[in-house]
């Protein structure tokens, strides 16, 4: 049986181009549907469990961390590993390991209680955005203007009530040139990166920004590995914004978020980095 796996919830473009790089490399891998996974943590469970390393790409951030979690019980090497799944997957956890490796960030803080969560943001001065601490593509992320608007969302929140509506995680706006950065590092290196540009304050593809080109500097690639470092990320991606305001010997690029399963099936014609081949290259590396 093979000793390599790809850990998935569903077949996006993403996964296809993966596949078809494994295929290339001519290495024998087991494609696992995690829905359909069942392990008992006995004899019986270990035989169902071949695989020596495995990659993980679900789609779902809880059912990727728990079948992480499952596995690495059987001396599973997974990338990423379940600790780097629960900081990347949390934004304010995220934001606390960048902090003790101190690397830029925009002001951001963290309130528990909606008079706090409005004091804090006054003290960090408008405009701010509002996040929850887990989500991605830009979802439930609130732009706050004024004092209203503020006083209008986290009220919102505080009738929504449940544990995420109780952590109000707020980061000051930048005022970035209309584009990020998306930074792709494998096995501590920096392989590429595109700019995601949009008339939109929120620059994400997934809310339609357009991918083009980002040069890797050394001030990119070196703000880069460290951020996968700081959170031993072995294939992440990063995501930055070229601050005016922040003086840094990264020419002022600054970290928004790290993300722990990478889309990158608009970053391979764009950047000219065979991406998926790379990511199979250092999971064959790891057997």
């Amino acid at each position: 049986m093979a000793e390599l796996a790809v850990l998935y919830d569903r077949i996006r473009p993403d996964e296809k181009m993966l596949f078809e790089a494994l295929d290339e490399l001519g290495v024998p891998y087991d494609k696992v549907y995690t829905p359909q996974l069942k392990l008992t943590f006995d004899d019986a469970g270990r035989a169902r469990v071949p695989w020596r390393v495995a990659i993980e790409r679900c789609v779902s951030q809880s059912r990727g961390h728990a079948v992480t979690r499952a596995l690495e019980g059987f001396g599973v090497q997974v990338i990423n590993p379940a600790h780097v799944i629960e900081v990347c997957g949390d934004k304010l956890a995220t934001n606390a390991a960048l902090h003790a490796a101190a690397l830029p960030t925009p002001r951001t803080g963290v309130a528990f209680d909606g008079e706090a969560a409005l004091a804090l943001i006054e003290d960090l001065g408008y405009p701010v955005v509002l996040k929850p601490t887990v989500g991605s593509w830009g979802r439930m992320v609130s732009r706050l203007n004024d004092r209203a608007a503020a006083e209008a969302v986290i009220e919102h929140k505080e009738v929504l009530g449940g544990p995420q509506h109780g952590i109000f995680y707020v980061q000051e706006l930048v005022d970035k040139p209309g584009r990020d950065i998306r930074a792709f590092v494998v096995g501590g290196q920096c392989i590429g990166a595109i700019y995601r540009t949009s008339e939109h304050w929120i620059t994400n593809t997934a809310r339609g920004a357009t991918a083009s080109h980002c040069p890797v500097t050394p001030e990119l690639a070196d703000l880069a590995t460290r951020a996968a470092a700081a959170v031993q990320g072995q294939i992440v991606a990063i995501d930055l914004v070229e601050d005016p305001r922040a003086h840094n010997e990264w020419g002022g690029l600054t970290i928004i978020e790290i993300n722990h399963t990478m889309e990158f099936k608009n970053s391979v014609s764009t950047t000219g980095v065979n991406i998926p081949r790379l990511m199979g290259e250092y999971a064959i590396s790891k057997l």
